[in-house]
């Protein structure tokens, strides 16, 4: 049995990342919800224009596509370049600082394909049990 609360630092309060103004939470907000997570993975192989991106991200409507980009564009993570013809397309591109992101997501996305058959299981045990009360 633990001697400490986990969620506590060791002088006993609770660690700024816990607290809802943090900065950093906010961020991982943006950066870890499942349109932006798609959306970065997607613009981690190449640069895409706007419909591209749509395409590839079944069941994302227009808005959403819109207010992700539009997010990860003002935290530095994408960028977004006006493509000059008859008709104004749009293209996205992971910036520098987007691109520290793929190791990590890479990761994550190893690690559902690996653990994905013991949530299921979970899920369903859960569920069993639920089930029954």
């Amino acid at each position: 049995m633990l001697d400490h609360d986990p969620a506590l630092t060791q002088d006993g309060t609770v660690p700024k990342v816990f607290k809802a103004d943090c900065s950093s939470r906010l961020l991982l907000d943006q950066i870890t919800d499942k349109w932006s997570v798609l959306i970065l993975g997607s613009l981690c192989e190449k640069p895409l224009r706007f419909n591209e991106i749509r395409r590839r991200l079944d069941g994302i409507t227009q808005k959403a596509l819109t207010q992700s980009l539009r997010r990860l564009e003002r935290s530095g993570i994408l960028a977004r370049r006006v493509i000059p013809s008859s008709q104004v397309a749009v293209e996205y591109s992971i910036t520098p600082l987007g691109g520290t992101l793929e190791e990590p997501f890479k990761a994550l996305y190893a690690w559902t394909l690996s653990h994905s058959e013991a949530v299921l299981q979970a899920q369903a045990a859960f569920d069993a049990r639920t089930d029954d009360a």
